[in-house]
């Protein structure tokens, strides 16, 4: 069995009963960044798993040996933050599962672009998630555009954006600090000219 199991984008209280329980009863949990993980075994006393880091450098590399940990074992796979897959590498692993026979369970949870969705008071009818821009640039779609941001390129993220646009930006969601901004991108290069935490950047067509 291989489940996908989603884990709190910030705050760890929004973990799931069910997925606690999933975790208890893996023998091996897959994850990007094996500290991440421990913290969350640590909070709900969940004992120690034999953890496999997943990553994009690594994935053409650890997915064979992912796939056949599932044929005779409960393998979990996380990501550092919200939903598996969502701007993280295991579409393959999981396509190539699926392919094998190898039962696939989703557990839904947390994910940081629904989230700013609801939050940014943006229509929720129709959005487009590109996940992280590539080279800063940005596309636009019918809707509702939502974009991870990471905090070191958002200045030269929003440069790129009409000076003039209406933004929502969502800093450091469900965390202690948590913002949620709206204005125009030329206020925004202001506001945010150090930044610091996780960001989504959204805007409506």
């Amino acid at each position: 069995m291989l489940s996908l199991v989603a884990t709190p984008i910030g705050n760890l209280a929004d973990i799931t009963y069910r997925a606690v329980d999933v975790l208890k009863k893996a023998d091996v949990i897959v994850c990007e960044d094996t500290r991440e993980v421990i913290k969350i075994l640590r909070k709900y006393q969940i004992p120690a798993k034999k953890l496999i880091s997943f990553y994009e450098e690594v994935e053409a590399n650890k997915q064979e040996e992912i796939l056949k940990l599932c044929t005779d074992n409960n393998v979990a796979l996380v990501s550092d933050s919200g939903t598996p897959l969502i701007s993280d590498p295991g579409y393959k692993l999981i396509r190539d599962a699926i392919a094998r026979n190898i039962p696939v369970e989703t557990l839904p949870g947390p994910c940081a672009a629904i989230t700013a969705l609801v939050a940014s008071g943006l229509p929720p009818d129709k959005f487009t998630f590109w996940g992280f821009p590539k080279k800063n640039k940005a596309t636009s779609a019918e809707g509702t555009n939502i974009y991870f941001v990471s905090p070191h390129k958002l200045v030269k993220f929003l440069q790129n954006l009409d000076s003039n646009q209406q933004i929502v930006i969502c800093r450091e969601l469900t965390k202690i600090y948590e913002e949620v901004w709206q204005g125009t991108v030329a206020d925004a290069i202001v506001k945010f000219a150090k930044p610091k935490g996780e960001f989504v950047v959204l805007w409506h067509i």
